[in-house]
């Protein structure tokens, strides 16, 4: 016990010793607002809402880009979606709060126009009107669009999307499907 306590002294000390030598520098953020449309493209789930408007808000830390690279973004979203029923059949209002982490891709540096690309790892959980309860899903979610600069502090951007969520349940082999697509716009404050 004395040696591992001693080895976690001397770790803890070198970094302290480190980390005085060099100061820490921030990384830069990013906060982004984002709205616009999605549409199911195909649900295993009977209450079937095919359509629906977005809105999502995310936190972001630079994690490369510096140094003449191209920015590399890790963020926290935050979304809800309101997905409205089909008319004419048994179709319910459905909602969607998601959560997670995404990873986004700078393609140029320093342009007017940035192409990006990124992917997500979500949480969600799915509500239908009139249905008691929600259902939890993996969200696994694919984008690319582009950054327009409009100054130092903030762009405007349009993207395209594609997510592919799955919600397994207790005592199913089989696990409930929904893919769906949107276009989203919105800017990013730095």
């Amino acid at each position: 016990m004395k040696k591992q306590s001693y080895f976690i002294f001397l770790l803890f000390s070198a970094l302290i010793i480190e980390i005085r030598g060099n100061p820490l520098e921030k990384s830069p953020k990013q906060y982004s607002f984002e709205t616009g449309y999605q549409y199911v493209l195909s649900s295993d789930f009977n209450e079937k809402a095919v359509s629906g408007i977005s809105v999502l808000a995310d936190y972001a830390w630079q994690l490369s880009g510096f140094n003449q690279r191209k920015k590399v973004f890790l963020s926290i979203p935050l979304g809800y979606s309101y997905l409205f029923a089909q008319p004419g059949n048994n179709s319910r209002n459905g909602k969607i709060l998601l959560y997670g982490w995404t990873v986004r891709h700078e393609l140029k540096k320093d342009k007017k126009i940035i192409p990006f690309i990124g992917y997500a790892l979500m949480l969600n959980q799915l509500s239908f009107q009139e249905i008691d309860g929600s259902i939890f899903g993996h969200h696994t979610k694919f984008e690319t669009g582009i950054n327009i600069a409009g100054n130092k502090t903030r762009a405007f951007f349009v993207k395209v999307e594609y997510s592919l969520v799955r919600y397994p349940s207790l005592g199913n082999k089989e696990s409930r499907w929904m893919h769906y697509a949107g276009i989203k716009t919105g800017i990013r404050f730095n």
